[in-house]
């Protein structure tokens, strides 16, 4: 079924910045959807952005305008972009494929936005 392996967590200041990334297993050679959710203590697990092959993004509205979802077109990776981040934005970050056959997750990277 092939892994997702996520990288670029850690922890930034309020207003600070940090790049997730996202890639799949060679095993793995398309996608319907990808994207970005993340579980702050405490809290469900809540969407933070999706992107589509074709480019086609959804964001939570309360990151819209701040973080920003791409994709490589070279290899099956996404990445999420996040600027000026709040306090609220501490959360485990998961990624997430979906394809025709279902969705897995990965191990999710921990992001903390603390003075």
């Amino acid at each position: 079924q092939g892994q997702l392996m996520e990288s670029g967590g850690g922890s930034v200041q309020p207003g600070g910045s940090l790049r997730l990334s996202c890639e799949a297993s060679r095993s793995i050679s398309s996608f319907t959807a990808m994207g970005w959710y993340r579980q702050a203590p405490g809290k469900e697990r809540e969407m933070v952005a999706v992107i589509t092959p074709s480019g086609i993004t959804r964001y939570a509205d309360s990151v819209q305008g701040r973080f920003s979802i791409s994709r490589d077109k070279y290899k099956i990776a996404v990445y999420l972009q996040m600027d000026s981040l709040k306090a609220d934005g501490t959360a485990d970050y998961y990624c997430k494929l979906q394809n025709s056959w279902g969705s897995i997750w990965g191990q999710g990277t921990q992001v903390t936005v603390s003075s």
